[in-house]
């Protein structure tokens, strides 16, 4: 199974190619590229320089023998109300997804949207207006599981694809070929769901990719497992039962936040350390 993290944390610190390296070292076998912060019109994915900046990516990648599996697209997808906002952010999901594929990633996630209303109406529509794109790149879209803030009692709730019946029935409505799930294995609890209930719900031919990282089931802090309080033999045994065929992938970066440069290293080594105990327990249940 391809062990792999996401670039966000490391890139802030110390650019997209120094952490590339830096994961390559730390002994991944690939490299989930972050794109959050192309919501920065100035930011170089947005320029004409963005297909030679991921070419070179991809390069040193290779060099290093290492390469991107999966990418995550700018969110929010959609702000209702806010239509400056999303006259921007389609054209930078699409960008993302053209991006992901001069990379070589075949996974990128984009965020379903709750519009309020008809939301599975709407996500289906817009879901469906990617498929050229996904075609176009040869790539597939991951839909997540989410969760929302109630700022009136100030406190997450269930949002779209959070309860994993839902998820499923938005998963069996669009084309395999072109959409598959990502399962937020932290964001789970958050809404009062079992982590491991929703992977045996949502089964191995539905789960296509994976967001690894711990929480307290109150707040959504994407922390290293064994940081906090999920149960990670529970959720081994799950992916064992699946046959979960995808990577695992980590979304864990509150873990390197507050690591100093000098230290990033150690701490990658360790997060990758504990992948590969956590990827021996789910083939252990597999063999």
């Amino acid at each position: 199974m391809v062990l792999s993290t996401q670039t966000s944390g490391g890139s802030k610190k110390i650019g997209d190619e120094k952490t590339v390296m830096l994961l390559a070292k730390a002994g991944f076998d690939a490299i989930d590229y972050s794109m959050f912060r192309m919501d920065d019109d100035d930011n170089i994915l947005n320029t004409p320089e963005y297909e030679s900046y991921a070419g070179e990516l991809r390069h040193i990648a290779k060099e290093h023998g290492v390469f991107f599996n999966q990418a995550h697209a700018p969110f929010p997808s959609y702000r209702v109300g806010d239509e400056e906002y999303n006259k921007k952010i389609l054209p930078k999901i699409i960008r993302s997804m053209e991006v992901a594929s001069i990379l070589g990633v075949k996974i990128v996630i984009v965020h379903p949207t709750d519009f309020g209303e008809n939301n599975f109406e709407r996500n289906i529509e817009f879901y469906n207006s990617l498929a050229p794109y996904c075609k176009q790149f040869n790539i597939k879209v991951a839909l997540e599981n989410m969760w929302g803030w109630d700022h009136k009692r100030d406190y997450i709730v269930s949002n779209v694809c959070s309860v994993p019946d839902e998820f499923a029935e938005f998963l069996d409505a669009l084309d395999p070929a072109y959409f598959t799930g990502c399962l937020d294995l932290g964001h789970c609890g958050l809404v009062g769901v079992d982590a491991a209930d929703a992977i045996r719900t949502l089964g191995g031919e539905r789960i296509g990719a994976l967001h690894v990282h711990d929480n307290d089931y109150k707040a959504d802090t994407h922390t290293l497992p064994f940081f906090a309080d999920m149960n990670w033999g529970a959720i081994t045994r799950a992916l064992g039962e699946i046959e979960y065929k995808g990577d695992f992938t980590f979304e864990a970066d509150a873990f390197i936040r507050n690591v100093p440069e000098e230290l990033l290293f150690s701490a990658y080594k360790f997060m990758h350390d504990t992948g590969r105990y956590l990827i021996n327990k789910i083939l252990q249940k597999i063999i």
